[in-house]
Order: C-alpha cells, then structure tokens, then sequence
C-alpha cells in the first residue's frame, strides 16, 4: 500500500486496527524526525519484525527542559516522509501538539529509580515526558512491537519497565547503535556540530572503545574503566554531565572502588560547543564503536 501520512489521532488508530484483521502484525518506530541513518536502520527492523510499518514524527514539546534546543530542533516533514517511503514504511503519524496534549490535559506518566541517573540526574522531568508521549503513542498504534535504539540506552530501559510495569500489549525492540565510519554516534542533533567541534566529539566513540580494550584483556575495576573514557572525553569536551559505569539493567552505578562483573554499562553525556552528544556501550555485550584503535 502506499504511504499514508495521518495527522488525526483517530486515522492513526483505525489504520493500524485495519492491519491487523488481514494477519499484519504492526511495528512501530517513534521518532521526533530529523530522519537519519540510524532512524532508518530502526524502520528495517520494525520491517523484519511486522508486516506494517508505522513511523511517528513528533518533536514532543514535554521531554524538553527550559533552554534546551526544542525551538530549534530540525524539523522536515517533507524530507522525512520521502525517506520513509523509500523504505516501504505503511504510515506515517505526524499529529499536532494541540492534539496530543490540549488545554485541558492534566496526566503525566512518570516511572521511578531508573530515571534518577544519567540523563535523569540533569534533564529533570525529561523521562516523565518520555514516559507520557511513549503511553500515549502506544495506546494510538495499539498492540505492537515497538523499535527504539540503543544509543538512547536510559530511554529504552525506561520504556521497557514502563512496559512491563503496565501490562502494555508492546514487545519492545532494541537496536544497536548506528555509527558514522569514524565511530561517532548518529544523532539528528550532530547538525549543530562544527567541523572542530565533531572532531572533539569523537573522543566519546574513542574513550568508549579503549574501555572495550581494557575490559577484553580483564580489567574489571570500575575506577580503571572509568578512566580510560574520561581521560579522552574531559581534556577535549566543553563540559561533562556524567561519565559513568553503571550495572545495564538496573542503572545502578557501580562504585569506583568496585569491580564490574560479566556485563557492565559504561554510558557518557557531554557536550561540544553547544551540542550535547549521549553514547553508551555494554561491556561483554557490544561490539567496541568503529573507530578503534584510532589516535588519541
């Protein structure tokens, strides 16, 4: 079928109820646009994962604190939906913020603990407006299994407590970070990098894959891993919000006095010029950022 784009709440919904009689399971990607790479890695898998693909654009005026980059954010509905069709997506749900949060809204979803660190320790309220706009889009779209990256690690273990904690009919899906050849994380908001400033930026994919090195030779202290991320990372970033070691599920950080065990999260959040990069690696899980081995 061709690329339908819904901006009605109900056209949505009974789009996707439609799919669903005819033997389609629904794969759903949320998106704020900006579409890049990595978004479009994402929609191949919802591909794989059901026979109807649906994508929604919405830059979500509630996971943004005062001064962050919301008026600003790339918006490019047109681009956006060109792209999509190029990959066979079914429908595209790119609703108004009038329509999804009107005058008279009054609820909010908030998920507790794992929201308290990272990300959650420096952009407060954002993961209540995650929780909200990801609760609102999966009660639109219906049952589904749901495609978000892992780059945004915190915000995936958010949406699957969210998940699991409300009994939602969602299988939610993670997929590995994208990456430029250079190691450095796609993001919609690497446009705002200058040339310089990328270049500083890579010290995240740079720092994260020594950690790698360390950890496949045996290193197991938190402080030692820690460090070989933050030795890169502080002497080329503008400022840090947080380098941290931290256990992948719960989110829990690991003391520096510590060892990790088989698995363990090293997730960092800075900032060059006035962009703010977030990246993150699972050691004993991931593959090390393209870039390895490349100089400090």
């Amino acid at each position: 079928m061709p690329l339908v784009i819904a901006k009605e709440i109900s056209d949505a919904r009974s789009l996707c109820e439609s799919a669903r009689p005819g033997g389609k399971r629904v794969a759903f990607v949320p998106t704020m646009g900006a579409l890049h790479e990595g978004h479009l890695r994402l929609v191949d898998a919802a591909r794989e994962s059901g026979g109807f693909v649906a994508v929604s654009i919405f830059v979500n005026p509630i996971q943004f604190g005062p001064g962050e980059d919301f008026d600003r954010y790339p918006r490019d509905l047109d681009g956006d939906a060109s792209k999509l069709r190029a990959r066979g997506v079914d429908l595209v749900f790119a609703p108004l913020a009038s329509a999804m949060f009107p005058d008279e809204a009054r609820t909010k979803v908030s998920v507790s603990e794992i929201t308290q660190g990272l990300c959650g320790a420096f952009r407060k309220g954002h993961f209540d407006g995650v929780a909200t706009i990801v609760t609102k889009l999966f009660n639109i779209i219906g049952p589904c299994a749901a495609v978000f990256g892992r780059k945004d690690y915190q915000q995936l273990q958010v949406v699957k407590r969210l998940v699991a904690d409300l009994d939602m009919p969602v299988e939610v899906v993670g997929v590995p970070t994208v990456r430029e050849a250079d190691g450095l994380a796609l993001s919609s908001r690497n446009a705002y990098l200058s040339v310089e400033e990328r270049q500083r930026g890579l010290s995240i994919s740079r720092g994260l894959s020594s950690a790698h090195a360390l950890f496949r030779s045996g290193e197991r202290s938190s402080r030692a891993l820690r460090l070989a991320v933050s030795e890169l990372v502080e002497k080329n970033a503008d400022g840090v919000d947080y380098i941290t070691v931290a256990d992948p599920d719960s989110l829990t950080e690991c003391p520096l006095s510590d060892d990790v065990g088989a698995r363990a999260l090293i997730a960092v959040a800075a900032r060059f010029g006035r962009t703010r990069l977030i990246d993150n690696t699972v050691l004993g899980e991931d593959a090390p950022p393209i870039g390895f081995g490349e100089g400090r």
